[in-house]
This record gives structure tokens, sequence and C-alpha cells, in this order.
């Protein structure tokens, strides 16, 4: 099963994953974490790039084929072999955040970015989004701790990530199919158990659909 996580900055993602993952192997399961950008060599050489607060004056759309170079690059060497030899692989963001981000946070045109989507996906698509969803104050709030550095994705403003917001927002009701909108307010371990109830649920489906003579 492939999962991703999706969410603006600073949404919680990180924690549920690492439980989502403690959870899966406690079960029995193989499991493969991965983020975005990077998980290759070659991504993480991107992401150092993408994330740079130095790099400013970098173009949006070169930050979009960035990532979607550092994505092709994953996809490729981790993701697919991993899936094809039956580990479940959680990926911390995937093609809905160039979506969310470049599309409808720098206004880049959806069209053209589903269009690069096809090809740095290989065609791969996750089973399973959660959407982690925090108010963007909420965001702001986690952010300015004196323990966090900012990157320079992170240093954009409130109306960037307001759009950025409403745009998760868009997707999750276009891919209802596999986009589990969760409340990031909510206690740690409520979510936990959330995102849990629909993983096994899932495998289950699943184990049921492979026993079928």
């Amino acid at each position: 099963m492939f999962i991703t996580f999706e969410g603006i900055d600073f949404s919680g993602k990180s924690t549920q994953i690492r439980l989502l993952e403690t959870r899966l192997r406690t079960n029995g399961e193989r499991v493969r974490l991965v983020r975005e950008p990077g998980g290759t060599e070659i991504s993480e050489k991107i992401r150092s790039i993408l994330l740079d607060r130095a790099h400013d004056a970098m173009d949006d759309v070169t930050e979009f084929l960035l990532f979607s170079a550092s994505r092709s690059q994953l996809v490729q060497e981790e993701i697919l072999p991993a899936l094809a030899s039956g580990v479940h692989v959680i990926a911390d963001r995937f093609h809905d955040s160039s979506t969310a981000y470049q599309g409808f946070g720098r206004g880049l045109d959806i069209e053209a970015i589903k269009a690069v989507h096809r090809i740095a996906t290989h065609g791969l698509v996750p089973d399973l989004t959660f959407f982690i969803d925090i108010p963007v104050d909420a965001s702001f709030e986690r952010r300015s701790k004196p323990d966090r550095t900012i990157d320079r994705m992170e240093a954009a403003d409130r109306a960037f990530f307001e759009r950025i917001r409403d745009g998760y927002l868009r997707l999750a009701e276009e891919h209802a199919f596999r986009f589990i909108r969760i409340d990031g307010m909510l206690a740690v371990d409520v979510i936990a158990d959330m995102i849990w109830t629909a993983v096994s649920n899932r495998l289950s489906s699943t184990d049921a659909t492979n026993a079928t003579p």
C-alpha cells in the first residue's frame, strides 16, 4: 500500500507518520518511509537547493520542476521497487503537495502541473492520502517557537499558506476516494487512532480481496 501525508507546514505530519509506522510494524507489516523532496542521493541534493533560503530569487516554474525531478528519482529508485516487493510505503508529501504549493499557492497552471505529474510519478497514485488540516494561524504559531529553523518554503507569507490550504481542501473534494481529511488540532493520539482505523480497514479489505478464489 502506498500512503501519503499532506498538509501545510507544521501540521503534525511527521509525528503521525512515525506513529503509523510503529503500528504497522507491530502488526507484522514491512514499511518504508520516504520524504519529499529527498529520499535518494540525487533527490537530497535537489532538496538542499529548494529549501536553502539563499535561493529566494528562485523562479516559481523552476521550483516546481525541481520538486518534480526529485519526485521522479524517488519514485523510480525507492517507491516502486519497495511496493513491488510487498513493502508498504509511507511518504511525507507527494504530488498533491506540488498541486497545492506551486499550483494553488504560486498560481501556476493546474492542468500543466497535472501533465508533469503524470511523467514525474511514473503513473503512481497513492492508495490513501491523509490531509492533516490545521488553520494557517496554528501553523504560524507553531513555526514561531524558538527551537524552529525555518526553510525557504516555510518562510512564505500568510496569504501563500491560505491559498495552499484552500487548494488542499479542493483536492480533498476532488479525490475523495483516496483523501481523508483529519482535523490536525485534535489530540495526537486521537488523530493516530483515526489514521490507524482507516489504514487497518484498507488492509482488511485488501486481504479479503486477495483471499477471494
